[in-house]
């Protein structure tokens, strides 16, 4: 079976109330395609887990200003100003997470580990709720593994297998997302023959991969 599939179908397999992780760093390697059409289908009650929201204006910052999402698990919001907005109101349910252990509690669910141990917030009110344990006399915290229904990722080029490579920076958390979903699907600039990539150059297994969607160019209508 193929693993390319339209648009909109790709779309149709997120459903009200899911919980998402979405790729990218303030924009580069967001999946923006993906993004603006989860949009225009109206999804709402997403559970968003993402390094941030996006700045006022990209697609990631529109799942923010339609609405969609109704519970936020990102490191930071200060580039998008409709998210603080949205908190401060209690619009929107905000938890914020420190970088690195974002990125290690959603590698601990791929990784099929029961949580890690972490110093981080330790003596802030990060710990509070959490359990904390003393390892060689250091006191840690114990974070538990953080897992989606779905990933959203953003790819550079892809097999027909679904082997992935990123570019550059765009790279950030999308390997990672990738491993910690129950259904994934890559958006991908470039969809190739399989055998076509080196080995070398795969940085996500197709194992990994559901689903990829050719990401297409805007139509442009030009005037006069």
């Amino acid at each position: 079976m193929t693993k390319v599939i339209r648009l909109e179908e790709a779309i149709s397999k997120i459903e009200n109330g899911m919980t998402i992780m979405v790729g990218g760093f303030i924009g580069c390697g967001a999946p923006s395609r993906l993004l603006e059409e989860v949009c225009q289908k109206g999804i709402k009650e997403l559970t968003l887990i993402a390094n941030d929201t996006g700045i006022l204006g990209d697609a990631m910052s529109q799942l923010i200003v339609n609405r969609c999402v109704s519970k936020l698990i990102a490191t930071h919001i200060g580039t998008n100003k409709e998210t603080g907005r949205q908190m401060s109101a209690n619009e929107l349910e905000v938890k914020l997470v420190p970088q690195g252990t974002l990125v290690e509690q959603i590698r601990a669910a791929g990784a099929g580990l029961g949580g890690i141990l972490t110093p981080t917030g330790i003596g802030t009110i990060v710990e509070e709720g959490k359990q904390k344990l003393v390892v060689d006399g250091t006191e840690y915290l114990l974070e538990l593994p953080v897992r989606a229904n779905v990933a959203l990722l953003n790819a550079y080029k892809a097999d027909k297998a679904g082997n992935l490579v990123y570019r550059r920076a765009a790279r950030n958390f999308n390997p990672i997302m990738a491993m910690a979903a129950d259904l994934v699907i890559a958006q991908v600039d470039h969809i190739v023959e399989v055998g076509e990539i080196d080995p070398d150059e795969v940085m996500t297994p197709g194992i990994f991969v559901d689903y990829l969607v050719q990401k297409q160019p805007r139509e442009v209508t030009i005037v006069g």
